[in-house]
């Protein structure tokens, strides 16, 4: 079985959820902040911002706690990717010494101006050579992300299109693409933006070819099990939930209603991790977090 084999299986039928560290440029301070680094840390030196933000994830990945038999899979920013671990790239690091499948973020952001209730990815004019580079350094797969605001059926169809126009591109490449259209929690017709959501990605994962295999990064729904049939579809690896701003605890308890879901939280996995931890603090405190988010992806019961 080769690697990519081995790793798609993984994907498909392994217990566990998948790990989020692909905080970018614009979520970088706020990441830091929530460990316990204040910006005159780094002064607003870009570079020393991205140092700091490797070691907390560096820090994260080398934690006993984190391995393959709780962590389906990990998303990094590229600058994590292009980075090393223990002297090791950081993809290979995470599957020959975790086991944990390694994934991209690829998108460069959201569009600045909201147009029918959604914020569109900017272009991505260069994503061939990135999806390149990812193949050579041993990359599974690929995320990004676009965001709807409102329950507007045009906008939600034109966001999904792209989504899926990129997945394409990606699909091409070889790598298997997270699409993550995302609803904002605060969305005033949450419920309805979900439907439109729904319809919108049935047709177009009905338009794939049969061979083709995609994976969703969704907000959890207000429907008990509203994308059952999506988990269930056989053009989809997995459905995966993000946390959006809610709690880790409020997280897991709307994770455990949806069968069939995973989570792949980024802020609500690292909640309670600080900069000034010590290790054995550290690695307690990402354990109990990786412990209750694997819980809640396998719907067992809470621990007491």
């Amino acid at each position: 079985m080769s690697q990519f084999q081995e790793q798609m299986q993984k994907m498909k039928s392994s217990p566990g959820f998948i790990a989020a560290l692909d905080q970018s440029g614009g979520s970088t301070p706020k990441a830091l902040k929530q460990y316990g680094i204040k910006p005159d840390a780094y002064k607003d030196a870009e570079k020393k911002m991205f140092e700091l933000v490797h070691e907390m994830r560096a820090r994260i990945i080398t934690s006993p706690a984190f391995t393959g038999e709780r962590i389906l899979g990990a998303i990094l920013f590229e600058r994590t990717m292009d980075g090393d671990i223990k002297g090791t790239p950081t993809a290979d690091y995470l599957w020959n010494a975790k086991r944990v499948v390694p994934f991209l973020k690829v998108d460069l952001g959201l569009e600045k101006v909201e147009k029918d209730g959604v914020l569109l990815m900017k272009a991505m004019p260069d994503l061939d050579k990135l999806l390149e580079r990812a193949k050579a350094k041993h990359i599974f797969g690929t995320k990004m992300r676009s965001v709807i605001n409102q329950a507007n059926d045009k906008g939600i169809r034109e966001l999904v299109q792209q989504q899926f126009k990129y997945g394409v591109q990606i699909l091409k490449a070889g790598l298997i693409p997270i699409i993550e259209p995302e609803v904002n929690i605060k969305c005033p017709d949450k419920a309805k933006a979900e439907e439109f959501l729904h319809s919108a990605i049935r047709k177009e994962l009905d338009a794939l070819p049969t061979d083709q295999r995609i994976m969703l990064k969704l907000t959890l729904p207000e429907k008990i099990d509203g994308y059952a049939d999506l988990v269930a579809h056989p053009k989809v690896v997995r459905v995966v939930a993000l946390s959006g701003g809610y709690t880790r605890d409020e997280a897991n308890a709307r994770l455990r209603r949806h069968s069939g879901v995973v989570a792949s939280f980024s802020r609500a996995l690292v909640e309670g991790l600080t900069f000034q931890q010590t290790d054995k603090e550290f690695n307690a405190s990402l354990d109990a977090s990786i412990q209750s988010i694997f819980d809640a992806s396998t719907k067992k019961a809470a621990a007491a």
